[in-house]
């Protein structure tokens, strides 16, 4: 009887590992999800950004928008072992913005709050006469 539990338990972590290694791959090709707000002087991009740290997030301002690449890192904690891991490590995210984002304007920001948001702020300036 014990070599039959012993097996079904390793089976039962060899499933749940290849559905973690799965489910992480799922996350990694799914975009952050991003609301882009706007008041009357600036942009507001929030992303999801769960789990990190500031030294993970890297931002990118590039004409027409804001790139978003996170590298997370799963803690490892005493007496523990990974079953499933199932959380995305790599998760990057973009937003286009309207002509008059001022994306390389010194005052374009980013802050990682507290509630696992990352908030990156963009000045308007002009809008690019597109003929």
């Amino acid at each position: 009887m014990s070599d039959l539990v012993t097996y079904g338990e390793a089976a039962s972590r060899a499933v749940l590992k290849r559905v973690g290694r799965a489910m992480s791959r799922v996350q990694e090709r799914t975009p952050l999800a991003v609301d882009v707000l706007e008041s009357d002087d600036e942009y507001l991009l929030v992303f999801d950004a769960p789990g990190v740290e500031t030294r993970d997030v890297e931002v990118t301002a590039e004409d027409g928008g804001v790139t978003v690449h996170i590298d997370r890192y799963r803690e490892y904690r005493d007496g523990f072992r990974t079953l499933l891991a199932g959380r995305g490590l790599a998760l990057d995210g973009h937003a286009d913005l309207p002509a008059d984002a001022a994306v390389s304007d010194p005052d374009t920001r980013a802050e990682l709050r507290d509630d696992g948001t990352l908030h990156v702020y963009v000045p308007k300036g002009d809008a690019v006469a597109i003929e």
